[in-house]
């Protein structure tokens, strides 16, 4: 787990007054909120509701109808460098190669991000110990989101974007992610979470966006 310095001038996620239109439909309008270091929100809401349009503006992927979201004082659209490499966006798709196994995968990211968390630690959270060498084409749907999860986990981000995270996990799978939420808090890291599974995460949470 990374730790962040919560001294000096502290980055701060701000969404004012944010809009986004999609096909003549507004998704939401004058949504406001900050998310200081140590908090986790929830994005809850219907199907359709705009959660993970909402994560793609604040991962700088869509741009919005009227309003501003900003990263450290900045327009997300206009941060690079170091402050790009603070941010991780975990969409709906895994970004795993299908053909390399579970260590393949794992160990490329520890690679360029020159982690040194040792695999079998890692592979032992994921509960993947037994499949190392398995290679992710022949995993279970919630097998494939673990080791997503697991890549994500190892870049040294501050800020986490994730959507739906908890898409084909069981209970155990469930309560890694919500750990690993109130992990990266204490440590002093963000995260907004898109999830239709509220009941697993609201004890992670400290802020709720009902969209």
């Amino acid at each position: 787990m990374h730790c962040f310095s919560l001294t000096g001038n502290q980055p701060v996620l701000r969404a004012e007054s944010l809009e986004v239109w999609r096909g003549g439909i507004c998704l939401f309008s004058e949504l406001n909120f900050e998310l200081h270091p140590g908090q986790v929100a929830l994005v809850t809401g219907a199907n359709g509701s705009g959660k993970t349009t909402l994560l793609r503006v604040l991962a700088g992927l869509t741009i919005p109808t009227a309003g501003a979201a900003t990263w450290a004082g900045t327009v997300i659209q206009r941060v690079e460098g170091p402050d790009r490499s603070k941010v991780t966006y975990q969409g709906h798709l895994d970004g795993l190669k299908k053909d390399l196994t579970v260590e393949e995968n794992l160990d490329f990211y520890r690679a360029f991000w020159n982690s040194h968390e040792p695999m079998d630690c890692l592979l032992e959270q994921l509960r993947l110990d037994g499949c190392r060498d398995r290679q992710i084409r022949y995993l279970s749907a919630g097998q494939r989101r673990r080791v997503a999860l697991g890549c994500m986990r190892i870049k040294p981000a501050q800020l986490w974007l994730l959507d739906e995270p908890l898409t084909n996990l069981d209970r155990k799978g469930s309560l890694l992610v919500a750990g690993w939420l109130a992990q990266h808090a204490a440590a002093g890291g963000l995260a907004v979470v898109a999830t239709h599974q509220r009941e697993h995460l609201i004890q992670s949470a400290s802020i709720e966006i009902e969209l």
